[in-house]
């Protein structure tokens, strides 16, 4: 055998050699097993002293043994899964034997209990008065009969099936879920007027977050229905991904796969929208691709909601477990189930967030493949709050994890949803929301593979060849990187930010329109005192790489940036941190300024759904901090930026990877790209500025319009730079 032991010992057994050394089977068959034996003792040996050899080790057994080198690595290889088999059978045993012990110890008491006497009479004893435990069972009674009747509502609802035919379960409240750190609030959009005298004054508003309800309880009936909406949701889940043409198409408008409605529908049957709605929306697309990490870290990060927003910061604004319905087996992550909520952005204030209550359920359909299914789940207690904002229904979505050598990743990934159109959406992104590309599965496929590249560069120790400047150590290069993922969070939360804050429209200017949030921050890594957050979203006739390259340039920043003067910037550090050249972390030093002790930190990355340029001014003490490798948290950043995404229109460079949708009553492309011709760039400039360091100031009118007029500033020489006309936006 090629890999086993012993295949490289023995003569030839030919003509010619000695009748009692090989003419004999029983006597090569004893000398065989004899020389195996030696091999297999030796291996033992050393297996106890060095259970990982390296090469020269291997090396040296494979002389000594006549073995080949990847006999020994695979022998080594095979003894470590059998230790690794046996020290697991071995808990195993020792855990069944306590599990036992506990049983029995219970067993015990509950017999103990039974035979407890009352000291005084002699007798069983007495609890409370008959009447008033009377009272309670029937109060209980009424309570749970109340709580069957809306499981029961819900059951018929998801699963098509009466409540009678789930299995039996007691009904047990438990305790309440503690929602204080959640924050489900923001809009988006303009709300109430921004007061200008004073912030708010309570410290609910300052500093708890906006929840939709104060607490949740989930009941073992809850549970029990969870898991069941759970697991029919994976099984159409990896139908979707086990199907191709008829149910996927590839659309007409991109070329991408979208979903046939109608063969769905056939597949599928539902009855009806789980939305009341005429006007839905229905977006369903899917996409593949390679990303640079291995399953078992994409799994875990997916099912860690502070994570998951991590690694999408740029789509996911809010993200939070609110309940683990149950733990995956044997301490991984396949058979998890979480109840979640989630918000997901455009980064723009134009575009309202969308708000989910959701079901993860993570199961491993073989070995190194994970299958995770997102589901909505409509709670009773969210029923008030979901009625003021437009309603979204997730239906079976997620992707396909796949092991692949070297430590990447093969996903599939499925976007299915249902939308309320009860808002008009913002005419600058109608064709991109409608298109589908806003929220579709090659956005979040994008934005994995770029941060996923972004990770394995933050893993490497040594430079890179695109990397410059004077960042002395690895350690260095990883501060400077963590530096710069934060500042990118924090801009992508300032533009949604799930913290109640919403947006007011100012006046002033007539050519674009500013919108504007005041709050208090009081967070270690950002700026002590008020902040005024401000920003706009223009239409331009430029494609939006050109748009990124015109941004990123330092060369070309005095054209756009008035708080320099046009003063010439030097680039005096620069790390790469993705495979395309546009994806980079820079310092940034302004020339022939007084401003000698201030840098600017600015990350540029860019995808097939979009792209980002965001930036900070931060102190030369800050910046010698992070590269001499300390930990940067308690850097104060306040960073503004530009988002640049794509129109949606087809007909020209724009750029964008979008997915095509449908309304309830047409076919997946049917929306026609209408209005402008041609592929542009949607520009969302984003400021935020420190008005007062205090947290109690009050706050002044001249500061709202000094904001006002940069950002209208701003506007006017993008435009120029771009040889755009004044009038376009």
């Amino acid at each position: 055998m090629e890999y086993g032991i012993g295949g490289s010992g023995g003569g030839s057994g030919g003509s010619g050699g000695d009748p009692h050394d090989g003419s004999d089977p029983q006597r090569r068959k004893k000398r065989y097993h004899r020389h195996t034996a030696y091999q297999i003792q030796k291996l033992e040996a050393m297996f106890k002293d060095f259970p990982h050899p390296d090469e020269k080790q291997r090396l040296q057994l494979s002389r000594e043994l006549g073995l080949a080198p990847r006999q020994i690595k695979f022998w080594f290889q095979n003894r470590r899964t059998q230790m690794k088999a046996q020290h697991e059978r071995a808990d195993n045993c020792a855990l069944r034997a306590e599990n036992d012990r506990i049983r029995c110890e219970n067993i015990a008491i509950r017999e103990a209990l039974k035979n407890v006497i009352c000291p005084t009479c002699g007798g069983p004893p007495v609890g409370e008065d008959a009447y008033f435990d009377e009272q309670k069972l029937r109060i209980e009674n009424a309570q749970l009969k109340e709580e069957l009747d809306r499981v029961s509502s819900i059951a018929a609802k998801y699963i098509g099936r009466p409540i009678s035919q789930l299995p039996p379960v007691q009904p047990i409240q438990l305790s309440s879920l503690d929602l204080s750190m959640a924050s489900f609030g923001a809009q988006g959009m303009a709300g109430p007027s921004l007061d200008l005298d004073l912030l708010p004054g309570s410290s609910s508003s300052s500093t708890a977050p906006h929840l939709p309800f104060q607490a949740i309880a989930i009941t073992d009936m809850d549970k029990s229905l969870m898991a069941d909406v759970a697991t029919n949701a994976m099984d159409e889940f990896i139908r979707l991904l086990q199907s191709n043409e008829p149910l996927w198409v590839k659309s007409t408008k991109d070329g991408r796969e979208v979903l046939s409605l109608s063969t769905y529908e056939r597949l599928f049957s539902r009855g009806s929208s789980h939305l009341k709605n005429p006007n839905i929306l229905i977006e369903a697309s899917r996409d593949s691709g390679v990303v640079i990490m291995n399953a078992l870290t994409l799994v875990d990060m997916f099912m860690d909601s502070k994570k998951w927003v991590e690694l999408f910061p740029t789509i996911v604004s809010k993200a939070q477990t609110l309940e683990v319905v149950s733990s995956g087996m044997l301490g991984g992550q396949s058979g998890t189930l979480q109840l979640m909520y989630e918000e997901l952005q455009v980064l723009s204030p134009l575009v309202p967030t969308r708000q989910f209550y959701l079901l993860r359920f993570c199961q491993q359909i073989e070995q190194g493949s994970w299958a995770i299914v997102n589901v909505s789940y409509d709670l009773p207690q969210d029923s008030q709050s979901a009625a003021l904002r437009p309603r979204c229904h997730k239906l079976p979505s997620g992707c396909l994890i796949q092991d692949m050598p070297n430590g990447y990743s093969k996903v599939t990934w499925v976007e299915h949803v249902e939308v309320e159109d009860k808002t008009p959406t913002h005419a600058l992104f109608k064709e991109l929301i409608h298109s589908g590309s806003a929220f579709g599965a090659e956005r979040w496929l994008a934005t994995l593979q770029r941060m996923c590249e972004r990770f394995a560069c933050l893993m490497v120790t040594a430079n890179s060849t695109r990397d410059l400047g004077v960042i002395p150590s690895p350690e260095g290069k990883r501060s400077m990187m963590k530096l710069a993922q934060r500042m990118v969070s924090n801009f992508c939360a300032s533009i949604n930010p799930s913290n109640g804050h919403q947006w007011t429209t100012l006046s002033g200017l007539s050519e674009v329109e500013v919108r504007a949030s005041l709050h208090r921050s009081t967070n270690p890594g950002q700026p002590s005192g008020v902040v005024l957050s401000a920003a706009t979203t223009i239409w331009l006739p430029v494609s939006p790489q050109n748009v990124f390259n015109f941004f990123r340039d330092e060369r070309t920043r005095p054209q756009w940036d008035v708080l320099f003067s046009g003063s010439a910037i030097q680039e005096v550090a620069h790390i790469a941190n993705g495979s395309h050249p546009g994806n980079s972390i820079s310092v940034l030093r302004a020339l022939n300024t007084s401003q000698n002790n201030m840098l600017i930190l600015q990350e540029s990355c860019i995808d097939s759904s979009g792209s980002l340029v965001v930036y900070c001014p931060v102190d030369l003490p800050g910046i010698n901090v992070a590269m001499s490798g300390e930990d940067p948290s308690y850097i104060p950043l306040l960073p503004s930026g530009f988002t640049i995404l794509p129109d949606g229109h087809h007909g020209g460079d724009s750029g964008g990877d979008g997915a095509s949708t449908s309304t309830s009553n047409t076919l997946p492309g049917s929306i026609g790209s209408g209005g402008r011709s041609g592929g542009g760039s949607l520009i969302t400039v984003v400021f935020q500025i420190l008005v007062s360091s205090l947290p109690s100031a009050k706050m002044n009118p001249e500061s709202v319009t000094t904001v006002n007029n940069l950002i209208g500033t701003t506007v006017q020489q993008i435009k120029a730079a771009l040889n755009c006309p004044p009038t376009s936006f």
